[in-house]
């Protein structure tokens, strides 16, 4: 079992899943077993709980680093879960009180019987490269909302009627005002940050120069392979390992 006090997780003498419900608890998936078929059982603790002997919370970042991605992601989707159960409780239709469906894990209003799901945002991250007179560059630009000097790769939501790739380019022509093409799926990747499922993608400079939006995008520039930032994100995320992906592509070192 999995136990949370809002972004962080219990560690209990080293390890992460818990046999016993602490006391304290104020919400359990074994209250409502009918849902939890296969899935990661979790509670959430009050804000006033503190560690005992042997306890420790990390952040959901921390779990990545210690104990690996497969239990990241299950550690993560369980906190969706729970954060989802915590902070939706009525139906926002009739405003009745929301039970657990007895089909799936959705829960269900018993009034005027809606069901709904734990929701998860669908989003595109790119790695786009341009060749610079037979020297591939990657595509790397500061986000206003990361610390100051961090850079990473272009991302962003999914909006209604689109496709993956028509969200790549998007977000791209939005963001640095640059069109791109041979737009190629990567691999994905969950994200509970709070609910996001990350759809890595590669693609390639088509036409234009580089214009950040001053809104999101604070400043851009294409680096190599040698010349890659300092500051970039870490190896638990997607936009991470697209960035190593470039930087150990024998096109990418080529001179």
């Amino acid at each position: 079992m999995f136990v949370f006090q809002g972004n962080n997780v219990l560690i209990r003498n080293g390890l992460l899943d818990c046999e016993e419900v602490p006391v304290g608890a104020v919400l359990c998936s074994r209250d409502f077993p009918e849902i939890w078929q296969a899935l990661p059982s979790w509670c959430e603790l009050k804000e006033d709980y503190a560690p005992g002997k042997g306890e420790e919370f990390i952040g959901l970042r921390q779990v990545w680093h210690r104990y690996g991605e497969t239990v990241f992601a299950q550690v993560g989707g369980a906190w969706q879960f729970a954060n989802w159960w915590w902070n939706v409780r009525l139906c926002s239709f009739c405003g009745e009180k929301l039970v657990p469906s007895e089909t799936d894990h959705g829960r269900r209003c018993p009034k005027c019987g809606r069901i709904f799901y734990t929701p998860i945002s669908p989003a595109v991250i790119v790695a786009i490269e341009r060749d610079f007179d037979g020297e591939r560059k990657l595509l790397l630009a500061h986000n206003t909302g990361m610390p100051q000097g961090r850079f990473s790769i272009l991302a962003g939501f999914v909006e209604p009627g689109e496709t993956l790739e028509e969200a790549v380019a998007r977000e791209v022509r939005e963001e640095v005002s640059i069109e791109v093409q041979d737009i190629r799926y990567f691999k994905s990747q969950p994200w509970p940050f709070p609910h996001s499922l990350m759809l890595g993608f590669t693609a390639r400079w088509k036409s234009g120069e580089l214009k950040p939006d001053g809104v999101e995008i604070g400043e851009a520039g294409w680096f190599a392979p040698q010349s890659l930032p300092q500051n970039i994100p870490d190896a638990a995320s997607i936009s991470r390992r697209l960035i190593d992906h470039f930087a150990a592509s024998p096109l990418s070192q080529k001179a």
